[in-house]
């Protein structure tokens, strides 16, 4: 079983700068799909960005070019780095994964989430 911890949330101003972890723990393989997702107020959780075993990347059209995903296989921590950040990236922020190399951006294939850690950004 994996357990993950995120950790990096907080608030900023419009145009700065925040890097997520995620630290994975228990049975860990650096070749499942691992992703952020996120909870704006008031809408459904979205695929925010995803690596899969192969190493492909994933983001969505709204963080395309200001956010960068990436892992550390050997501390077993995913990142994610949020840069030029706007008011409409507020939310919580989640780290998942799944039994398998492929993502997807349908929640419910992840086996396991994490707590959600808090973005807020002002303008």
């Amino acid at each position: 079983q994996v357990q993950l911890v995120e950790s990096g949330g907080g608030s900023v101003q419009a145009g700065g700068s925040l890097r997520l972890s995620c630290a994975a723990s228990g049975y860990t393989n650096s070749r499942n799909c691992m992703a952020w997702f996120r909870r704006a107020p008031g809408k459904e959780r979205e695929r925010v960005a995803s690596i899969n075993g192969a190493g492909i990347i994933f983001y969505a059209d709204s963080v395309k070019g200001r956010f960068s995903i990436s892992k550390d296989n050997a501390k077993n921590i995913l990142y994610l780095q949020m840069n030029r950040l706007i008011p409409e990236d507020t939310g919580v922020y989640y780290c998942a994964t799944r039994l398998d190399v492929y993502c997807s951006a349908a929640e419910n294939v992840f086996n396991t989430w994490g707590q959600g850690t808090q973005v807020t950004v002002s303008s």
